[in-house]
């Protein structure tokens, strides 16, 4: 299918939005329709070259969209269902991912920051030539073909501007808080800067169950 992305040729230029051919997702792949992308300051590292990456690319791992065609073997997603893209899935077998380390996941690692699919070619061409998708996504696009675990179902009431961001900003601020500020119940905490971050950290925030069942206790995020 033909579709229109914001295509990054080399770094230290301009996405430029054209004209791209995306084909059908294979076994175990996803078709999604883009509703709402987020711009990250990862996708910014691109641009600046501070992450290396194959070229070119299509950008974009903060999105969210509508489930339009399924690969053979796709299981727990159908035709219609909004989805969170997911940039750092997992497949609960290997040897990172049995250790509680699914962000290593052997499996999906190679192939996400190669900018590909889990058989190492792309779904995308421009001109003929193959364009990568960043972190396996390129949400920088109408349509995007995902693996299965880069999909993460949510309620269709949820709208896609704000389910769009539950894909980076919300989980990076619930990681700051809870892993790296280790923020205890009882503590406030101040967001500088990072307003996207916020809505993780409120969640990160919210009540809690004391270990003995009895009442709350409360962390605030300003």
């Amino acid at each position: 299918m033909k579709i229109r992305g914001a295509i990054l040729h080399e770094p230290q230029k301009r996405f430029v939005v054209d004209e791209l051919t995306l084909e059908d997702p294979q076994p175990g792949e996803v078709l999604v329709r883009v509703g709402a992308s987020g711009v990250c300051h990862s996708d910014q590292h691109l641009v600046s070259g501070a992450t290396k990456h194959p070229m070119p690319v299509v950008a974009g791992h903060e999105g969210a969209g509508i489930v339009e065609a399924i690969g053979a073997g796709v299981a727990g997603l159908k035709v219609g269902d909004h989805v969170i893209f997911n940039w750092a899935p997992d497949c609960g077998r290997c040897f990172y991912c049995e250790r509680s380390k699914p962000n290593l996941c052997e499996t999906f690692i190679g192939p996400i920051w190669a900018g590909t699919m889990l058989d190492g070619t792309t779904r995308l061409k421009w001109r003929g030539q193959s364009v990568y998708h960043f972190c396996g996504l390129a949400s920088f696009a109408e349509y995007a073909v995902v693996p299965r675990e880069s999909c993460v179902a949510v309620r269709r009431d949820v709208p896609l501007q704000v389910a769009a961001l539950v894909g980076c900003a919300v989980a990076t601020g619930v990681g700051a808080v809870t892993y790296t500020a280790g923020v205890k119940p009882g503590e406030s905490v101040v967001t500088r800067g990072q307003l996207q971050l916020a809505p993780g950290m409120k969640v990160a925030a919210q009540e809690e169950k004391s270990p003995s069942g009895g009442g709350r206790d409360t962390a605030t995020a300003e």
